[in-house]
């Protein structure tokens, strides 16, 4: 009897301690069974849901970042006016205009987002109603028209993607609303840069369990499998231009991180680091001498000089990390433990490269 309940206990202390964020803790088990002295549940008001010619009603503690109006909630990558098109209430992909950001940042939410591919079928796999919905503007829902349209697995609508298809394709016709209610716990990394928890993501499309609480292996990109780096633990909502005109209409998101105090808003341009010029320098590759990078500080912006004919701009994801989407460009900021920049790793149209610092 002693034995079994040991192992009770132990079975006991290990879920406890190893539930995922969002779960039940501990704490909760310390109230009898149907007691009226724990807290109760705060009362909100669910909303109403979508029909297919007209938004629904986000529940009353959401934050609204589209309520079919304005864009007033977001940004370009360079901090200025999102600069889609603003219809009858919805929002349009421009091409030739910016992946866009929300103005405030989040880390656990929900997110629910309503999108339709264009009516007037065009292209064919990655080529039709391509868009992307990232959260923490790292982690990437794949949006496209998957309406019988073939393309790999890992990048049809609802895809995590590159790393997880969806369970089913529940992708409804061309030019018809669909909408995508996603739970997403956010990674947790040690004080020194180390994952404890790697995100996890939920996905239901059009009402249709496809993605359960699957594990990330890393921040979503293109043609390569990135690991985690550590990150802030607020950062934009981001929704993808890829050239398409997508549109999107009735967003919001619920805050479920504990303290939401903490809720703070971004100009998508924050300080990538209190000492951002440290960043700039030569950069060469071990494995071959001429190979050359240059980064350049102007006006409070990271460029990258001398890959291309034309200096390419670098957008901060984190205070170590930066992005040029046109370009399909991350580098990543290699520091030493004097807490100096040594180096660069620079991923690339499905390569990643090293780079260490020239003393001069």
């Amino acid at each position: 009897m002693k034995q079994a309940l040991m192992v009770f206990l132990v079975m006991f202390t290990a879920q406890a301690f190893s539930q995922p964020c969002g779960t039940k803790s501990f704490n909760d088990y310390a109230y009898d069974i149907h007691s009226t002295d724990r807290p109760y549940p705060e009362v909100v008001d669910p909303g109403t849901p979508s029909s297919l010619d007209e938004a629904g009603q986000p529940p009353s503690d959401a934050i609204v970042l589209f309520d079919g109006s304005d864009l007033s909630q977001w940004l370009t990558r360079d901090g200025e006016p999102a600069d889609w098109k603003v219809g009858n209430g919805y929002i349009e992909c421009v091409p030739g205009k910016s992946t866009i950001y929300s103005k405030q940042s989040f880390g656990d939410c929900q997110l629910h987002i309503e999108w339709a591919t264009p009516a007037q079928v065009e292209g064919e796999g990655q080529g039709r109603g391509n868009s992307g919905v990232y959260l923490m503007g790292l982690y990437e829902v794949q949006v496209l028209d998957s309406y019988q349209n073939t393309t790999y697995p890992d990048g049809q609508a609802a895809a995590l993607y590159g790393q997880y298809p969806p369970e089913v394709n529940a992708s409804r016709q061309p030019g018809v609303w669909q909408t995508y209610d996603i739970i997403f716990h956010r990674p947790r990394f040690s004080p020194t840069g180390e994952v404890i928890k790697p995100a996890t993501i939920t996905v239901l499309h059009n009402g249709v369990l496809v993605q359960d609480h699957v594990q990330l292996t890393g921040p979503t990109m293109n043609r390569l499998r990135l690991d985690y780096y550590a990150h802030d633990s607020r950062l934009p909502i981001s929704l993808q231009n890829h050239r398409n005109p997508v549109r999107f209409r009735n967003i919001w998101v619920r805050d479920l991180e504990k303290d939401k105090e903490q809720a703070r808003t971004s100009t998508v341009r924050p300080d990538a680091s209190p000492d951002i010029a440290a960043m700039a320098g030569t950069f060469q590759n071990p494995d071959n001498p001429n190979d050359r990078i240059v980064l350049a500080v102007k006006e409070g912006q990271l460029f990258v000089r001398e890959m291309t004919s034309r200096d390419i701009a670098l957008h901060p994801q984190s205070g170590s990390s930066f992005y040029a989407f046109e370009d399909q460009l991350q580098i990543n900021i290699r520091t030493n433990r004097e807490g100096k920049v040594s180096g660069l790793r620079v991923f690339q149209r499905g390569k990643m490269h090293s780079y260490d610092k020239v003393e001069q």
